[in-house]
Parts: C-alpha cells; sequence; structure tokens
C-alpha cells in the first residue's frame, strides 16, 4: 500500500496526556483524517444544534500515535464521513441554516472550514446549492461574505460552481441568491461545456433561467455539442423561449455542431407559437440556414408533416419555397418522400409555388416519382389532380412515375397507385412489352394460401349455422307438422326462408372456391378464387343475420329485441365502411370513375400493358365495387324486412288486449 492510499482510523477511545499534540509535521487535513463519530453525524443530519455543540464542547484535540493512527476523546469540528464530508457538509446538505452558523462560529479559529472539499471536491455551498436549502445558501454566501473567503466560483471535480448544480436541479431560489451574490460563474461552463442558463433551461425552472438572464447580461449560454440554451428552450416552454429572445435575439443565428438552428428545431416539434416567435426575432436569414445535410428549416418541417409551420415561414419569406437540398430537392420532394399529404396539398394550392411541383432533383425525379416510390396513393392524387402536375416525366433514369409503381411491396398500395395513375393518363416509359414483369405479392399469395384453410372452416360453420335454422323454423311446428309460420302466411317469414337458403348456398359455394383457389397453381387464379371466396362469405354473414331478424321480427313483438338487434347490424355496416376505408378510399369515387372510363372506353392500347403488367388491378376495383353493391343491398334488405308488417311492430308498444 503507497502513501497515496494509506487510510487513517480513528479509534473511538479518550487520548493519553502524552498524545494531546500531535507532532507539527502531522496535521489531520494532510493525509491524516479524523473519522467522525456517528453520534456527531446523525445530530448533524437532523439539525440538532444544541446537541452537536454539546458533542464539540470539550475537544481534546487529536493524537498521533508512532502507528499513524489518529485519535481522540471528544468529537472534532475537522471530523469527516467516508466520502470526506464535514459535519458543515451534513448541515449544508440537509439545509440546517442555524447549525450552519453556529458551527461556524465554534470554528472561527480554523482556516478555511467554509472552503473544505470532500472527495468529489464539493465545498458546503455546493451541497446546500444541490439540495436547493435557499435558507442554508442565503447562510453560507452571507458567512463567506464575512469572513472574506471567496468560494462562490469553485469547482467540483465535474467542473460545476454551487450555481451550475442549482440550476441543473431547477433550484430557482437557490440560483437567485447566488446570481445575486456574484454573476461571474453564470459566465463559467462545466468540464461537459454546459453553463448555467443551459442547466436551468435543461432543468424547466423559468424562475431560474429568470435569474441568470437579469442578473448577468454576459451569462453563457452554451451547451454540449455547440447548442444553445434557445435549442434546449424549443423543447421546455414557449415561456423560456420568450425570455431568451428578448434577453438575447442573437441566440436565434446560432448553429450547433450538426448546423442545425433553432428553427430547425422548433421546425422538428411542430410548435406555431415558437416557430413564430423565432421568426419575429431573427432575421430573415435564419429560414435560409441549412444544417450539414443541407436541409433547411422547411424541409424539416415538410419532413414532419407540419403544414401549419410552413404557412407560417412561407409567408414570412415566401421565396422560401424555392430552397433546395444537397439532392437538389426542395421541401415538396421532402414531404412526397415522407408521405405528408397535407404538406402537398398546402403546397398545390399556393398559386405562388406552382412553379415547383414539377421540379426536378439531382436524380431528375420530381415529387410525383419520389410519392410512387414511397408508395403514397393520397400524394399523388392530390398532385395529379389538383396540382396538375405531368405524369410522364423521365428521370435521369429514364423512368417515369408509372414504372416506379412496380416496386411497391403492398398490393393495396399498389392498386390504388395503379388506378390514381391510369385515371390521370400517366404512361410507362419506353419499353418492350414482352420485357414487362407481371407486378407479383409473394407475401400476399403466402397469406393467402394460409388463410384459404381458415376461411374454409369459417364458411362451412356459417353453412352450418344456416343449415340448422333452416329445420328449427321460428315459431314452432303446427298439428300438421308445417311451420306455424307459414300456414300463418307471414310475408317475413317467407323473406326467412329466402334469406336462410341463400346463406346456405353462398357459404358453399365460398367453401368450394376456397378449395379451388389452394389447389390453382395460377397466382392470378388463386388470388380471384380467394376474392369470390371472400365476397360469398360476406354475403353469407349478411344474408344470414338477415334471416335471423326475419325470424325475429315474423315471432317476436318486443322492440327491445328488435332494437338490440338493429344496433347490432348498424356495428356490421360500420365495420363495413371501415374496411371500405381501409382497402379503397384514398383514390377518391371520381378518381376510380376515371380509371373505368378510361380503362375500358379510351385505353388506346394501354389495356394491354396493364394487363401484363398490373394483371390484378381491374379485379380488385370490381371486387370493391361488388362489395360496396352487396353492402348497399343489405341495407334496403333490412328496411324490406321491416316493412309495413316488420316495422309496425318495432315502433308501436305492445298490442292492446282485445275487448271481451
Amino acid at each position: 500500500m503507497d502513501g497515496h492510499q494509506q487510510q487513517y482510523i480513528q479509534l473511538a477511545r479518550r487520548p493519553s496526556p502524552a498524545d494531546a499534540t500531535p507532532p507539527a509535521t502531522m496535521q489531520p487535513n494532510d493525509g491524516a483524517r479524523l473519522v467522525m463519530c456517528p453520534s456527531l453525524y446523525l445530530a448533524a443530519y437532523r439539525g440538532r444544534t444544541e446537541e452537536v455543540m454539546a458533542l464539540l464542547l470539550q475537544q481534546h484535540g487529536a493524537g498521533y500515535q508512532a502507528t499513524g493512527i489518529i485519535q481522540h476523546g471528544q468529537c472534532d469540528i475537522l471530523e469527516v464521513s467516508a466520502e470526506g464530508n464535514t459535519v458543515l457538509h451534513v448541515a449544508a446538505e440537509q439545509g440546517h441554516d442555524e447549525l450552519i452558523r453556529e458551527l461556524y462560529l465554534r470554528s472561527r479559529e480554523e482556516d478555511g472550514l467554509l472552503s473544505r472539499r470532500n472527495s468529489a471536491l464539493d465545498t458546503p455551498l455546493h451541497r446546500a446549492a444541490r439540495a436547493g436549502h435557499v435558507r442554508a445558501v442565503s447562510a453560507l454566501v452571507q458567512l463567506v461574505r464575512d469572513c472574506g473567503e471567496n468560494i462562490l466560483g469553485c469547482k467540483n471535480e465535474a467542473g460545476d460552481t454551487a450555481l451550475h448544480l442549482a440550476a441543473s436541479h431547477g433550484h430557482g431560489g437557490a440560483v437567485e441568491v447566488l446570481v445575486s451574490a456574484a454573476a461571474e460563474p453564470a459566465a463559467e461552463e462545466n468540464n461537459a461545456g454546459m453553463s448555467p442558463l443551459y442547466l436551468a433551461v435543461m432543468s424547466g425552472s423559468v424562475r431560474a433561467v429568470r435569474a441568470i438572464i437579469r442578473a448577468c447580461r454576459d451569462a453563457s449560454s452554451d451547451g454540449p455539442r455547440s447548442q444553445n440554451a434557445l435549442h434546449a428552450a424549443i423543447f421546455r416552454s414557449s415561456e423560456m423561449v420568450h425570455l431568451l429572445l428578448e434577453w438575447r435575439p442573437t441566440l436565434a443565428d446560432q448553429v450547433d455542431s450538426s448546423g442545425s438552428s433553432p428553427l430547425h428545431f422548433a421546425a422538428s416539434t411542430g410548435d406555431c407559437t415558437i416557430v413564430r416567435a423565432i421568426l419575429h426575432a431573427a432575421p430573415q436569414t435564419a429560414v435560409y440556414t441549412k444544417d450539414s445535410s443541407g436541409l433547411s428549416a422547411l424541409h424539416v418541417a415538410a419532413r414532419m408533416g407540419h403544414h401549419r409551420v410552413i404557412k407560417d415561414m412561407l409567408g414570412t419569406c415566401p421565396h422560401a419555397g424555392e430552397l433546395r437540398d444537397h439532392d437538389g430537392g426542395n421541401f415538396v420532394h421532402a414531404a412526397a418522400r415522407e408521405k405528408r399529404s397535407k404538406v402537398v396539398s398546402l403546397a398545390v394550392k399556393n398559386p405562388m409555388l406552382r412553379g415547383i411541383l414539377d421540379a426536378h432533383d439531382r436524380h431528375g425525379n420530381t415529387p410525383l416519382h419520389l410519392a410512387v416510390a414511397a408508395g403514397a396513393p393520397d400524394v399523388v392524387e392530390a398532385l395529379l389532380r389538383r396540382g396538375k402536375v405531368r405524369a410522364d416525366v423521365l428521370n435521369n433514369d429514364g423512368r417515369t412515375p408509372f414504372d416506379l409503381g412496380a416496386g411497391s411491396t403492398s398490393f393495396f398500395t399498389m392498386v390504388k397507385l395503379v388506378v390514381t395513375l391510369v385515371a390521370f393518363g400517366a404512361q410507362l416509359g419506353p419499353q418492350r412489352h414482352d420485357h414487362l414483369t407481371p407486378w407479383s405479392d409473394h407475401y400476399a399469395a403466402e397469406k393467402i394460401e394460409k388463410s384459404s384453410d381458415i376461411f374454409a372452416v369459417v364458411a362451412a360453420l356459417i353453412a352450418t349455422a344456416a343449415f340448422t335454422a333452416g329445420f328449427n323454423m321460428p315459431g314452432g311446428y303446427g298439428d300438421t307438422g308445417e311451420a306455424s309460420l307459414a300456414v300463418a302466411g307471414k310475408p317475413v317469414f317467407k323473406a326467412f326462408l329466402f334469406l336462410d337458403t341463400l346463406a346456405v348456398a353462398t357459404s358453399m359455394a365460398a367453401v368450394i372456391l376456397l378449395v379451388y383457389g389452394k389447389s390453382s397453381r395460377s397466382t392470378a387464379d388463386s388470388w380471384k378464387s380467394f376474392a369470390w371466396a371472400l365476397q360469398l362469405m360476406w354475403v353469407s354473414l349478411i344474408v344470414l343475420l338477415l334471416a335471423f331478424y326475419a325470424a325475429l321480427v315474423a315471432a317476436v313483438t318486443t322492440r327491445a329485441v328488435r332494437y338490440g338487434f338493429m344496433a347490432v347490424l348498424a356495428c356490421i355496416f360500420a365495420l363495413q365502411f371501415r374496411i371500405a376505408t381501409w382497402i379503397g378510399d384514398e383514390p377518391q369515387s371520381c378518381t376510380v370513375w376515371r380509371f373505368i372510363w378510361l380503362r375500358f372506353f379510351h385505353s388506346k392500347g394501354r389495356d394491354g400493358i396493364i394487363r401484363r403488367q398490373y394483371p390484378l388491378v381491374c379485379a380488385s376495383v370490381f371486387h370493391f365495387f361488388v362489395f360496396q353493391v352487396t353492402s348497399v343491398i343489405a341495407f334496403f334488405c333490412v328496411g324490406a324486412i321491416l316493412g309495413p308488417d316488420g316495422w309496425r311492430l318495432a315502433t308501436s308498444s305492445a298490442p292492446a288486449p282485445s275487448p271481451l
């Protein structure tokens, strides 16, 4: 064990008179130390001033033996804890201001007690500031003034002053006391390059931020990675942003190590209040500032889809829309790549931005190219229908937007893109038709194959339920074995028989199609069989529910039951609407009808191309309309079943008893 690692141990026994005075060469603070008595530590921790003073009343001094061990009898004010904290450190950390004053009066003869450091180089003021004890901090500051010691700027092992610690923990009251005593530490940075102001912002304490900027006009605002306090304030509160901009407007022009200005940060959050504040305080050049990737704040807002922020920026700098990144793309390119339809719609509606909708980046791609490649049908439709951009532009690879649609990995996305592009006259690039590769989704084919077994079981269960309903007639059977409601001749019962039979037929047909599709070797035939099976299963479900409802109307007169079943049907129709939205709401109805018109009446040779490369698009549109029509017919069937018989029973109260 070397001399630097040697530790000395206090023995809890009274020293002999011979040990009363240590040698001059061995002071307790010069390598040997007095380990704090547990009683003294607990008394100081609990703030028991009288008990602490009683323990320190009789001081016999420390004794030194030849073994290198310091001994003492009564407690000593220089005793330290395991981490080198004196009793003053303990009192300061717990905020016992009265005890702090008493200890100072008790130790006036001891030099530098207020500036003593623990193992982390913290003074008692560091400990009080970290804990946020305002009265303890005030007491220590006052005592420092009285004794003439200057410890307000002392730094600990991490380079933090007491002001750094109070600010980082958001102790506004302690910060106010410290900056009123000395403003110089506000200009200091710790070892991590963070100033007290930056730490105060990160803590979220508006009070601490206000205290620093009011007390010190020259306070540092630096943070890590060359950020300033305004960068951090954007993610805390708009009030901090306004305070910092009023204090030092030039913060809005400063950039961090990646070239990002505070406006870049604000554009990424989408907070319009903060963006407007920065735009108002900063010069117009802040909008033109680009980061190391060549992105302006306008590009950042477009990538995040914050269309209101873009509107505010363009309102301040209308020509900022021309800004291009390192790839030569404007903010519409960025929005199209990230599928931000609201940003694209904003650009389309602004007549001043029409010129950038067809702009090319360094790869020759227009926003339409990027939207198709990203699989964003809503952006494609906005550009084609409202923006009226050209759909046959070639990029540097000689590919049109339609050519890029083949890269879509989602079946529904592919269908929406093709429908929208064909509806607005998009063309494939010049190429031989025999080189066209049919679009295929291997993942979807695997899902269809795995799902066919499950759907076949479901269809069989529907058929079983329909068979069972056919043998258990509502209303029971009469003496002749004929259904009672059939004898009564109720039209709604006839509707039940028809619907139940239709449910059996459609569900069995669905089972057959699923089995055929699973055994088919052709992907197109398998998909078409699967699609027709799903249509028939949907019909069988709707018809079976209607059959049950018809039986209910024919046999029961309770309104609550009927209304409950109507609620169930309403939920089913809501589900149908949600499915329709999921499958095909991106191309609007007028776009779909336009596709059908151009597909069948003005194809001009494109029909063969579509069939060759996208063989399932037309079938998908057809099945979508069948699905919609089926749901509409089911809705009208409910009204027909209610009719003059069922509707009257469903809406009227229970029939009155016949007169005697």
